[in-house]
């Protein structure tokens, strides 16, 4: 059974978590009220912010603080710290490529992100996980993760895109988008994220088949490689029909939500709604 946030603060590092948990909510909260009104100030408290959601996120994973399991140390995991990297490497990356893009639609939302999968990780710690049975095991769950954060900055670009073609419209074409980036540019930038992500997913893919025994198509692998169907056929549509505008970015959300479902769906069902030990 999942652990709950009541049961993982009896131990040390239920304690740990709950204050770094608490602490990064609060800063994230803070950014969101600085997003719009002192900019340099919002930016210093979200990083501050993204770090002790780092430390919240090594510790969570990785057990720190935790009594030893079956005679030794074990690493957790589970849906809601898998949703809570994923929103940290969104933030990471947004981080980065603020300093050279103009991307001010982003603050808030990312924020608020930030405030909401910290106090969902904190109330649905990980499970504790069997030893892998592979020195690649770890490596194909980093990029499944890094597949899932660059989607996530992937559909971030297309709802900015998005609502910036929209606003063009309205205006008539009079005027430049409120988000300060070029279209074409925040365009080609989105498909760029989606294509960093279909090459570390199908890394992921690949190191899933070499370190897993016996192959089975359950209900995460089979998202998982629809999802890199989807995504994959959306590349080819537009390099081949030069597919744009809304055509684009609905096969994008269709992807990144089959993503989505491919592990943190799956394992919500197992861990929340069925209650099943981790496999």
């Amino acid at each position: 059974m999942i652990l709950s946030s009541a049961s993982a603060s009896a131990e040390p590092s239920g304690l740990l978590l709950a204050a770094l948990s608490a602490a990064g909510a609060l800063a994230y909260a803070a950014a969101a009220v600085f997003a719009h009104r002192r900019p340099r100030t919002w930016r210093a408290v979200l990083v501050l912010a993204w770090l002790l959601h780092l430390a919240a996120l090594v510790v969570d994973i990785g057990g720190i603080g935790a009594a030893p399991v079956n005679g030794g140390h074990a690493a957790r995991f589970g849906f809601a710290p898998s949703l809570s990297m994923t929103i940290w490497l969104m933030i990471g990356v947004y981080l980065v490529e603020s300093r050279f893009l103009p991307l001010p639609s982003a603050q808030r939302l990312l924020s608020v992100l930030g405030l909401v999968v910290m106090g969902v990780a904190w109330a649905f710690p990980g499970e504790y996980r069997p030893q892998a049975g592979s020195p690649l095991a770890p490596l194909h769950w980093a990029m499944g993760l890094a597949s899932y954060g660059l989607c996530g900055v992937a559909v971030m670009h297309a709802v900015m895109l998005n609502r910036a073609e929209r606003q063009m419209r309205s205006q008539k074409g009079q005027g430049a988008p409120a988000f300060g980036t070029p279209l074409l540019r925040l365009e080609r930038l989105t498909f760029q994220f989606v294509g960093a992500g279909v090459v570390v997913l199908s890394i992921a893919l690949l190191l899933g088949v070499a370190f897993t025994p016996e192959w089975r198509w359950d209900h995460k692998t089979l998202f998982a490689v629809l999802g890199w169907i989807v995504l994959t056929g959306l590349l080819t549509g537009r390099r081949v029909f030069g597919w744009r505008g809304k055509r684009a970015t609905r096969w994008l959300y269709f992807g990144a939500a089959l993503l989505l479902l491919s592990y943190a769906g799956s394992r919500f069902v197992l861990e929340v709604v069925l209650q099943r030990p981790p496999v």
